[in-house]
């Protein structure tokens, strides 16, 4: 079973992003190669080991992947952070479970934010990755909001292999990505 985003993505903005962008061949065409979803939860987990199981679940829930837990790399005293202490959980998603969580992203979770009017262009890294930030997980329908300890924010990179923002931007905006009005 393929998704409707593959399929999108084969028909609709491969091609038009061949024609756009005057590549040679189907390979040259920027595609989505990764999504990382990460949560950081910082000290806080040092004084209840309970945060970060309720980060792990949250993450399980809204990508159907176990993530694995990151670790501080160094040490920072204003911060209460030790080297090697757990400071958040990432899921890195590829090729099927991308697609669907993408889907889920744009078509279900987007609209579901408060006064959503689109999503800012300015997450480019100028290689063409995208990164957006949410300020709690309820957005996905899957968390139910009285099983959750409390809101936890979260960001989603999606990694690309095009060459610059603007084929970044393009692939995205085909694939169906809201940006705000006015940009992109």
């Amino acid at each position: 079973m393929t998704n409707r985003l593959v399929e999108r993505y084969r028909q609709q903005a491969r091609p038009a992003l061949i024609q756009e962008f005057s590549l040679r061949n189907l390979m040259e065409a920027p595609r989505v190669q990764k999504v990382v979803v990460n949560v950081g939860v910082g000290a806080e987990s040092a004084e209840n080991a309970k945060v970060l199981d309720a980060a792990v679940n949250d993450l399980t829930i809204i990508c159907g992947q176990k993530p694995v837990v990151t670790k501080a790399r160094k040490s920072i005293a204003n911060f209460k952070l030790r080297e090697g202490r757990p400071i958040g959980v990432k899921v890195t998603l590829r090729g099927e479970r991308m697609w669907a969580f993408l889907d889920r992203l744009m078509n279900v979770a987007l609209p579901r934010v408060r006064d959503f009017r689109g999503v800012p262009t300015e997450g480019f890294d100028g290689r063409g990755n995208y990164t957006l930030g949410f300020r709690e997980q309820l957005i996905f329908p899957e968390i139910e909001y009285d099983k959750i300890d409390k809101l936890r924010g979260f960001e989603v990179t999606i990694v690309t292999s095009a060459r610059n923002d603007e084929q970044g931007r393009r692939l995205l905006q085909l694939l169906g990505m809201p940006f705000k009005k006015g940009q992109g």
